[in-house]
């Protein structure tokens, strides 16, 4: 009696012993057509992959984010160290700083010799801007000037090019930016 396929089959052995033997009947459909299209051998694989590549690229994209908010944490630490070194440099300042007067150039070359871990100083720029009170006091600050006296305020803008490297997609940059202003006092 021919067994369906892939079934068990029973039977007892030629010794009379009364010993159950199993066999495993498997045999091989040969077909052609759509019994191959039906297939599903390496689903599994083509579904893994399709699956890992989503994966990483969400894991690789939280990754690099995070990295970028690590960065912005010392564009903003920057922006404060910048806008302290031109505060303390104003013109009025004491011969025992180096720099008084402190120009643009000057504070981004500070701004660059500091040692921001996972940072690439040539991305790093910043732009300086000095305001006078207005002419009816404290009430605001007037146009920019070039005027680093004290009593005027600094303001510094530090503008980091992080890039940007995310699988799947193309390189580019982001601008991460911050502001800090402060009155000069010397």
């Amino acid at each position: 009696m021919r067994q369906p396929e892939g079934s068990l089959r029973l039977h007892r052995s030629p010794g009379g012993q009364g010993t159950e033997v199993y066999d495993f009947a498997c045999e091989k459909k040969s077909g052609s057509g759509v019994g191959k299209l039906l297939n599903d051998t390496g689903s599994s694989l083509v579904e893994f992959s399709l699956a890992a590549s989503v994966l990483f690229l969400a894991l690789f994209g939280i990754i690099e984010m995070c990295f970028a908010l690590y960065i912005y944490n010392y564009v903003s630490d920057a922006a404060r160290v910048g806008t302290r070194y031109a505060m303390v440099r104003g013109t009025g300042c004491s011969a025992s700083l180096t720099g008084c007067g402190a120009d643009q150039a000057e504070i981004l070359s500070y701004l660059r010799s500091l040692p921001y871990p996972g940072m690439n100083a040539a991305n790093l720029n910043a732009t300086v801007q000095w305001y006078q009170l207005n002419a009816s006091g404290a009430t605001g600050w007037s146009t920019a000037c070039t005027c680093p006296n004290p009593k005027n305020e600094v303001q510094v803008t530090v503008i980091y090019q992080f890039p940007l490297q995310i699988p799947y997609f193309p390189n580019g940059t982001i601008n991460i930016q911050s502001t800090s202003q402060m009155v000069i006092s010397n």
